[in-house]
């Protein structure tokens, strides 16, 4: 089709476009490149598959939170395939004319009915896409909206150029019509006309040159995520959220992440897979309450800086660079996150935003020491009395005064630990949900004891809230008394206390020297359950006689680090089952899409001043699901919504812990 001396110019235009796209992408790999070493390819074949799987099934997209828009993108996504695959086909037909990919075989005949289709849903999919963005304009893509025009513009572009190629190239009689079915149909309206060669090879070049540059602009724009998206999906690690890395505190110069260079690459590569749909804003609990953070922004706001600051960090020049905090991410970004994990559950490219802040909190107090004021008493008290509010090791089994309840001293060879927590033994909520537990495991002829005095704060909290000195002195003595104490299974009361002894312990115990090697074997084989895990088996084996509770109007509310984190959503239903009966009113936000009670993240113990109060919106939704009473499994929870409600003017809504209502329901009643 091209002469000999179009085909030179071509060949220059393909090089150019190749070089144009290669050099930001290049760009983003060295900044990559340069961050801190992580090891990511652990198991290949499951990452190979599982990127796949999610990438081609678009299993990142078709998700209950846009269920709309996961469709469009389904479609848009194949749409794009498929028009990449003629990109080459018109590549090639440059070269050698007449080329089509396929031929004249049935794949062939069927391949050009499949684009003619795409075409269709490109259009569709973009007006859409448009529609939402410029007209109803949710918060969530509030974001380089200029941007998306220029996508959106390129690929109605890019596609009618292709319509209007094969309408000429049939109606000229250049290519077959197959069955290209909006081709066929178009050119019969203009087979009256002369259309001539020169005319297809015009609309050939417009079509080839607006993909060429919609292609130089890829890199350039958000749009860069069909490329990073799958990368990232298949480094991803979802358990990132419930499990972070720990610091080396003996030989590291710099904590947490100060500046640029403190990064992993796959933190940078977090940051250039960001779709900017906005997903995580939408689920964010501090974003919902009016606070300044917003997880998008956070990714957002990184990439900037990554890009802005790339020559200094591929130089490694530490001191061009300025901090993250302020310079970033302000202050009260950093801490108004919960860290409940809601942006990563629904993020489409499983970004990790929780390592990110939480890395930024580490910086700011263990290299700054700088931080909210309320939480200079909280880590006083940690520090010197292994608990929140400071009260004596002396005190910390009282709960369980009048129970006989062993300690683990005395019983070594108990089947179980009940671990108590710092709620479970101090808070006077938390000392009933202590005292339900350990009635309902004697009635059902557990073998259980406790640490007493022994047992110190997990150090959940103070890890979250960046002091990862006082958790790691924390949690080497506690994991030294666990492999002393030979214990073997391990009963949680708080699911706080449940995820740090279960997930993060054992990574924890790999990298402290202070613990022997038989000290880290052990902890890695404890196995940790939550008391909803143990209620669980025990109603099923049929261990617990029941009384059935007359209750009505009962709704459950999902513990962030109990459901979302670790999955626990079916246990604690099937237990409320089993004591009152079906009927369960679900709230609008349940399971593994629960709305946060504010705790988290260490927020327990500061002072939320900015915006409005999370557990207030979490118990107007209690509110308006009709319910007499809450029951939860977690004693931040049930805190965080006694207190809302009783700001809400609704104090006549129960809120229990599940552990009371099963010691009610057994026939050996607290």
């Amino acid at each position: 089709m091209l002469t000999l001396a179009e085909k030179i110019i071509f060949t220059g235009i393909v090089l150019v476009t190749v070089g144009a796209f290669a050099l930001p992408v290049v760009q983003r790999i060295r900044i990559m490149a340069a961050g801190r070493p992580e090891r990511r390819w652990i198991a290949p074949w499951t990452q190979i598959t599982g990127a796949l799987t999610k990438v081609f099934f678009q299993r990142c997209t078709l998700r209950q939170e846009r269920i709309a828009t996961g469709v469009i993108h389904f479609f848009i996504f194949y749409s794009a395939l498929s028009f990449d695959t003629m990109t080459l086909n018109h590549t090639l037909e440059g070269f050698f004319p007449g080329f089509f990919l396929f031929g004249s075989s049935p794949l062939g005949l069927a391949f050009s009915a499949l684009i003619d289709a795409a075409a269709v849903l490109v259009l569709v999919g973009v007006a859409f896409l448009a529609f939402r963005r410029f007209v109803i304009r949710p918060k969530a893509y509030a974001t380089t909206r200029g941007d998306s025009a220029v996508i959106y513009i390129a690929l109605i572009l890019v596609t009618l150029s292709y319509v209007y190629f094969e309408v000429l190239s049939i109606a000229e009689g250049h290519q077959p019509p197959r069955w290209s079915f909006i081709g066929t149909a178009l050119s019969g309206l203009v087979q009256g006309s002369e259309i001539s060669a020169a005319q297809v090879k015009l609309a050939w070049w417009v079509h080839i040159l607006l993909v060429y540059g919609f292609i130089i602009y890829v890199p350039h724009s958000k749009y860069f995520h069909m490329f990073a998206g799958p990368a990232n999906v298949l480094f991803g690690e979802r358990r990132s959220g419930r499990r972070l890395r720990p610091l080396d505190i003996e030989n590291s110069e710099v904590f947490g992440l100060e500046k640029a260079p403190d990064l992993t690459w796959k933190d940078s590569l977090d940051t250039f897979a960001c779709m900017e749909c906005g997903r995580c804003q939408d689920a964010c609990p501090a974003f919902a309450s009016d606070k300044p953070l917003s997880p998008k922004m956070v990714l957002f706001n990184l990439e900037r800086h990554l890009l802005a600051g790339r020559k200094a960090i591929i130089a490694k020049d530490r001191e061009a660079l300025g901090p993250l905090c302020p310079d970033v991410h302000s202050p009260d970004e950093i801490w108004s996150c919960t860290t409940c994990g809601a942006c990563q559950h629904v993020c489409p490219v499983e970004i990790e935003h929780i390592r990110k802040i939480v890395g930024v909190r580490q910086s700011e107090v263990l290299t700054h020491s700088r931080f909210p004021q309320e939480l200079s008493a909280f880590f006083r008290n940690v520090e010197t009395n292994s608990n929140p509010w400071g009260i004596g090791f002396s005190k910390r089994g009282e709960w369980a005064e009048g129970l006989d309840v062993p300690l683990i001293a005395d019983r070594p060879g108990a089947e179980y630990l009940f671990w108590v927590g710092c709620a479970g033994s101090y808070d006077e909520e938390g000392k009933k949900s202590s005292r339900a537990l350990a009635s309902v495991l004697k009635a059902a002829g557990v073998d259980f004891a406790v640490l007493g005095p022994e047992e110190k704060c997990c150090g959940d909290s103070a890890r979250r809230l960046g002091n990862e000195y006082l958790f790691q002195s924390l949690a080497a003595e506690t994991m030294g008394l666990l492999a002393r104490r030979k214990v073997k299974k391990i009963i949680t009361l708080c699911p706080h206390g449940y995820n740090t002894l279960k997930n993060e312990y054992p990574v924890l115990a790999e990298t402290l020297t202070s613990l022997p090697e038989e000290g880290r074997a052990w902890i890695k084989s404890i196995r940790v359950y939550h008391y909803v895990e143990v209620l669980d088996e025990l109603l099923a084996q049929g261990r617990l006689p029941l009384n059935r509770l007359q209750a009505s109007g009962l709704t459950f509310h999902d513990s962030c680090y109990l459901g979302r984190h670790n999955g626990l959503v079916n246990e604690p239903r099937r237990i409320l089952q089993r004591i009152a009966g079906d009927g369960l009113l679900e709230l609008g936000r349940n399971k593994e899409h629960s709305f946060c009670c504010g705790a988290g993240g260490g927020l327990m113990w500061t002072e939320e001043k900015l915006g409005r109060r999370i557990n207030h919106l979490r118990a107007e939704e209690v509110i308006r699901s009709g319910a007499g009473a809450v029951v939860t499994s977690c004693p931040f929870c049930t805190t965080m919504l006694r207190d809302g409600l009783k700001d809400k003017t609704r104090p006549d809504i129960q809120v229990k812990d599940l552990a009371q209502m099963v010691a009610e329901a057994t026939s050996g009643k607290n």
